[in-house]
């Protein structure tokens, strides 16, 4: 019996660390080039608004990791301590504008997603993981400042990752773990257990809207709002579910397996899905804990039509370590990563 339960550990420990992406061979390799983009920390979320800008949510998250004693926690911190930031880009300057300056509450900054009304006010909401609890704020963009609406809270923001807004009011979120404390979420990551979720709020409360999620990660919803995809880390594949437009229900409707670290979703203008990843996730681990210990950075492209799956950028990690966004429009390609000190504008040759 015992030399059973040995087995059955160790070829689950090797499944663990095969599945992690530790014997991978990194081949870098991209059709275009890039230049990196210094004057943040931590841009960990980005999605573009039109031509020219794109919003970036940036928290300094090696400070934070000093005060804390993981990456997992934001409750030790001191209130205010290194300040996060939502940023404006332009992408034809390359000018950054710090459009969160002079917030009067604590900010840090993960998930972000943004709704564009009929008359045009643009809205953004933000994930806020604060020495408090999770919050996520409400924002109205006014020239090139975020003004603060509203937060909303509730029990079930146990570990929001990312989300995505159907209306200036209403979202779906992903709680990417189901405990609170750091044991219980180094369990469910190194047992792979299948106990995050999905949730959503109709304006006024949450409710979840889909459970047994394998790291519930990136979250995004089609263009017509008929699909939302989620990436599961863990779970290495992009979740599609039909979505009622009336009753906001998800359905299943199948998954795309990608052998990644799948992090955020972002769509162009085609509905195409561009997923920033973590081809070798204990690398990222080791990353997040030293800066000079290299995490390879990854872009992966799912078409729209077929779900067909292309890999359109590899990094050994020398110019961006950790990649968790890549979001594209016409040639412009800007990919972002969780601890680093800029992002990459690349240029996808034509």
């Amino acid at each position: 019996m015992g030399k059973a339960l040995l087995l059955i550990t160790l070829l689950f420990s090797l499944k663990t660390v095969i599945d992690s992406g530790e014997f991978k061979k990194i081949e870098p390799h991209f059709n275009g080039e890039c230049q990196e983009i210094f004057g943040l920390e931590g841009p960990e979320d980005i999605i573009i608004l039109s031509d020219s800008t794109a919003i970036i949510s940036a928290d300094p998250r090696r400070k934070i990791l000093s005060e804390t004693s993981s990456i997992y926690s934001y409750e030790e911190k001191n209130e205010h301590s290194n300040q996060g930031s939502i940023f404006l880009y332009n992408l034809n300057n390359q000018e950054l504008i710090n459009m969160t300056l002079g917030l009067n509450f604590e900010f840090h900054p993960h998930g972000i997603s943004n709704y564009i009304t009929d008359k045009g006010d643009i809205y953004i909401s933000a994930i806020n993981h604060t020495s408090g609890g999770h919050f996520v704020e409400f924002f109205i963009l006014k020239n090139n400042k975020l003004v603060s609406i509203k937060r909303v809270s509730d029990p079930l923001l146990v570990s929001p990752n990312d989300l995505v807004m159907v209306d200036h009011n209403q979202f779906y979120i992903t709680n990417d773990h189901s405990s609170k404390s750091l044991t219980g979420k180094l369990i469910e990551d190194y047992l792979q257990l299948s106990r995050s979720n999905v949730l959503f709020y109709d304006g006024s409360e949450f409710v979840i809207s889909q459970k047994k999620m394998q790291y519930a990660n990136g979250i995004n919803i089609s263009h017509n709002q008929d699909k939302v995809f989620v990436s599961e880390t863990i779970g290495q594949k992009v979740s599609i579910y039909t979505r009622d437009i009336i009753t906001n229900k998800l359905t299943y409707e199948s998954s795309i397996a990608i052998d990644s670290g799948l992090d955020n979703i972002e769509l162009d203008r085609d509905g195409n899905l561009w997923i920033g990843s973590h081809p070798k996730l204990f690398d990222f681990v080791k990353h997040a804990k030293n800066s000079n210990h290299l995490s390879p950075s990854q872009v992966i492209k799912i078409f729209r039509e077929d779900y067909n799956v292309q890999e359109v950028y590899l990094s050994d990690g020398h110019d961006l370590s950790g990649s968790s966004v890549a979001t594209v429009i016409n040639n412009n390609l800007l990919i972002g990563a969780v601890f680093e000190d800029h992002f990459l504008h690349c240029f996808i040759d034509e």
